[in-house]
């Protein structure tokens, strides 16, 4: 594998070694060295000399090259899921299908990028002595990307497809729990015959990301992550005037109505809640239910969540792995403790299991009211909260009283009502109608408020990193 080495045999962790830990044993895998910061800024510097190069590379060659990768990545996707489930807990069936999910992505920009990019006549007058005017779609540079370890592939494969067809380079600063991920992402490129140089991974810390984001090497950052992370990166990207796309938390509420089919809306509330064993952003949380259907809907919620059993994440069949480390668990479990002592009332779940690893059962709570940390919080794991509402007015004013807006959903069986409630009334990037909130390549991904801002993805995502020029041609 391209990149850092593994550290030497028999050298000891310390402070510059990324060790990883599989969390479904508590054991220490591969060890990695850590980039200084100077490193990171010479592969910064490297990555731009290639970009230079590749911004003049035709689509149609970079199109050949990103189908490449998707190759890469399918001919690969076992060994690329293990690393996941080995880094973070991932299920090996979770794994295979974000591999494919990722190589999908880049055939999907290959194929659609000369479109996306292709210049805009504008019309500024009738007759011959009207100027000519477009707007065309330059490639900014370097695109620094700090991403997380929940979905190690799939983040930083959402922003490379459609930013490298645009023109750019890219520099991945990856979680320090997915160091082997992140060097199969530099490799997946450099196996598919891109510059060696254009898509670089920087083993660094966070504390290095403010030097590297003011580095003359990169022109534009990407971010996905934590609130805090958010404005750290906004500020330190603000005070030397670079673009930045933010991806954040989500605290995302589902509408359920007293005309849904109640064992359906259920089953797609728990697909929601238990997306990468609760570790998502846009996993459902929060399940606001108009009161005359609560007490059906918690009856069928715990049904469908008892069907996730923590099992052994490397078997096809396990539904609910590990979370991603035992601080991660014991953080959910204490919200959980805490939810209840404010008065929750715990209908499934909620005891730490007394075995090695960071193992938490699939956990619904009732009750849930403003000031515990189910309602008011982000809670990253396996547990659904139960919110009631008198009415559908006041369930969309409590999906809607949160500082996150990044998903959000409406189950009904009156799809007027769905529509009209997801387009005009629900404060969210994204809003899904009898279905869990996902991400599609064919559709812009981003939210508002405490949830970042700008967009991933379609032709949308791919324009944040363009320059967006008009151009005007007339003659003397």
């Amino acid at each position: 594998m391209s990149g850092t080495p593994r550290k030497a045999a028999g050298e000891a962790a310390n402070d510059a070694t990324l060790q990883t830990v599989n969390p479904a044993t508590g054991e220490h895998g591969e060890a990695y060295r850590q980039h200084t910061v100077d490193e990171a800024k010479s592969i910064a510097a490297q990555c731009a000399a290639a970009q230079k190069l590749w911004r003049r590379t035709p689509l149609a060659e970079r199109s050949k090259l990103m189908h490449a990768a998707a190759r890469v990545m399918r001919a690969n996707k076992s060994r690329y899921a293990g690393l996941m489930t080995e880094e973070m807990g991932k299920t090996v069936t979770e794994g295979l299908a974000e591999v494919e999910k990722c190589a999908a992505t880049a055939d999907y920009f290959a194929e659609n990028a000369d479109a996306f990019l292709a210049p805009r006549l504008q019309k500024l007058g009738d007759g011959a002595a009207a100027p000519k005017a477009f707007v065309v779609f330059n490639p900014l540079g370097v695109v620094l990307a700090v991403m997380p370890w929940n979905f190690p592939f799939w983040q930083a494969m959402r922003f490379c497809a459609p930013h490298l067809m645009a023109g750019n380079g890219g520099v991945l600063k990856h979680a320090s729990n997915v160091p082997g991920c992140a060097l199969a992402l530099e490799e997946i490129f450099r196996e598919a015959g891109f510059p060696r140089d254009l898509f670089r991974t920087a083993l660094i810390g966070s504390q290095y990301v403010k030097a590297l984001i003011e580095d003359k090497s990169i022109a534009a950052v990407t971010l996905t992550g934590s609130v805090n992370a958010g404005k750290a990166v906004a500020t330190a990207a603000g005070a030397v005037l670079k673009k930045t796309v933010l991806e954040l938390g989500g605290s995302d509420g589902y509408v359920v109505l007293e005309d849904a089919d109640i064992r359906k809306a259920a089953q797609v509330c728990a697909a929601a809640r238990m997306i990468n064993a609760g570790q998502s952003c846009i996993a459902g949380k929060r399940f606001v239910v108009v009161d005359s259907v609560r007490a059906a809907f918690e009856e069928a919620l715990v049904e469908a969540m008892r069907s996730y059993v923590c099992g052994d994440p490397t078997d096809s069949a396990t539904r609910l792995g590990p979370l991603q480390s035992v601080k991660a668990r014991d953080e959910v479990h204490e919200q959980v403790r805490r939810s209840v002592a404010g008065g929750a009332r715990l209908l499934l779940g909620g005891e730490v299991p007394q075995r090695a690893g960071a193992w938490y059962p699939a956990t619904v709570l009732s009750n849930v009211t403003a000031g515990q940390p189910a309602h008011d919080e982000e809670v990253f794991g396996p547990v659904a909260a139960i919110i009631s509402a008198s009415s559908e007015v006041e369930a969309i004013r409590i999906v809607n009283g949160t500082s996150f807006g990044l998903g959000s959903g409406v189950l009904t069986r009156d799809l007027a009502r769905g529509e009209r409630i997801a387009s005009e009334e629900l404060d969210a990037g994204l809003a899904f109608v009898n279905q869990y909130v996902r991400s599609d390549a064919r559709l812009p991904f981003g939210g508002i408020k405490e949830s970042g801002y700008g967009r991933e993805l379609s032709e949308f995502g791919m324009y944040e990193f363009c320059n967006i020029k008009t151009v005007v041609v007339q003659e003397l």
